[in-house]
């Protein structure tokens, strides 16, 4: 609201239609923010004292996770897009790593092709997870991936294993026996 110093009378502006509230952070803001979360994985309530330390301001924990579901809704497309991709390619690099959240351990699941890398978030890292993410089920190509039965319990698909996975195992041959031929 504004008064007019000459007549005194008070004008209103009109708040835009596009924005969903009356304290509206921009767009830089809310990548950097994502980019802490998601890209960097610092923790939400060292995100909220970063962001108040550089603004003055306390975003809620509530609005800070608003910004990363409205990217996830906005880059559905992408995804669903990235997933045929994958289930075109020839060959396919899967692997699996673990990751705590709220103090449990879920298993961030890895699918790459080409210049395609989609990573998806699992409380499992079993066949329950595999089923579920519906990739590899789906997929008719050759699979990548090391030693481990869940990978290999799929039939349809070719099976080759990831050279890096080899070379650890070996090197941790070496390492603890002390075969040379390894």
């Amino acid at each position: 609201m504004k008064e007019c110093p000459s007549c005194l009378s008070k004008v209103k502006g009109q708040f835009p239609a596009d924005l969903q509230g009356p304290l509206q952070y921009g767009n830089g803001l809310k990548a950097y923010v994502i980019n802490l979360l998601v890209c960097q994985m610092v923790a939400l309530n060292r995100v909220q004292k970063c962001v108040t330390s550089m603004i003055g301001q306390t975003l809620s924990e509530a609005s800070i996770l608003k910004y990363v579901i409205r990217l996830h809704q906005a880059l559905a497309d992408w995804e669903a897009d990235a997933i045929n991709q994958l289930l075109k390619s020839p060959a396919l690099n899967v692997d699996e790593t673990s990751l705590r959240v709220d103090k449990t351990n879920h298993w961030i699941h890895v699918y790459a092709a080409g210049d395609v890398t989609l990573k998806r978030l699992h409380r499992k890292r079993g066949l329950e997870a595999i089923n579920t993410i519906d990739i590899i089920p789906r997929y008719s190509g050759v699979i990548i991936h090391d030693c481990w039965a869940s990978y290999l319990s799929y039939d349809h698909c070719g099976h080759a294993l990831c050279g890096s996975h080899l070379l650890r195992e070996l090197t941790f041959i070496v390492d603890s026996n002390g075969y040379a031929w390894a």
